[in-house]
């Protein structure tokens, strides 16, 4: 679901099946956000290469977590979801992301990890903001100049592709409502969770 017309399932053939399928296969559905990429899938090809790139210079779980706190930063529900279920899935439970997102703090964060966080918000909310204090602040936890910039380059990559989804307005996927409801709730920054039942690529 959207604002603007997209090519569905049935009727996407060539570079578009092609981004569906590669989709599909990392989901296990068709996701909404691939729906509004349809109509220029090279957009979606490109933003997959950046941010491929991107990730591979941060540590997994730092780059889910400062990932996740620019989506929750921006408003936008769909990534919120998206990264706080790889969260939950690899890294921390779920009550522990809960207390995370109402900003109660969590046990399961290190004290490095809760700067590069609040830090990756500040980014997020009003890049302009940013001092040279908040910058020493982060690189007091271990972090040098490299790291800084691969911080700042997932949170900038992360706001291309939550206002893309959000402008366009896709709906977080159904699939999403399995989530344990205090988390659901507690991620829902934005959009809600659609009803739309999950679409499958023709076999």
């Amino acid at each position: 679901m959207s604002f603007i017309e997209t090519i569905s399932a049935e009727d996407a053939s060539d570079v578009v099946m092609d981004m569906y399928t590669r989709q599909q296969a990392a989901m296990g559905y068709l996701p909404n956000y691939a729906k509004v990429f349809s109509l220029r899938p090279e957009v979606m090809n490109a933003w997959a290469n950046l941010i491929s790139t991107v990730r591979g210079n941060i540590d997994r779980r730092r780059f889910e977590l400062v990932t996740f706190a620019a989506a929750h930063e921006a408003g936008n529900t769909y990534c919120t979801l998206a990264h706080g279920k790889v969260l939950i899935d690899e890294f921390l439970k779920s009550d522990e992301l809960t207390r995370i997102a109402q900003g109660s703090g969590s046990d399961a964060l290190s004290d490095d990890e809760v700067a590069i966080m609040k830090f990756a918000r500040k980014v997020a909310r009003d890049a302009s903001s940013v001092t040279s204090e908040d910058v020493q602040t982060i690189k007091a936890c271990g972090l040098d100049d490299a790291d800084v910039f691969d911080i700042v380059a997932a949170v900038s990559a992360r706001a291309f592709f939550t206002r893309m989804l959000d402008g366009l307005g896709a709906v977080p996927d159904r699939a999403y409502k399995a989530l344990d409801t205090d988390l659901l709730d507690a991620l829902t920054v934005g959009r809600a969770v659609g009803d739309s039942p999950l679409e499958y690529l023709p076999e």
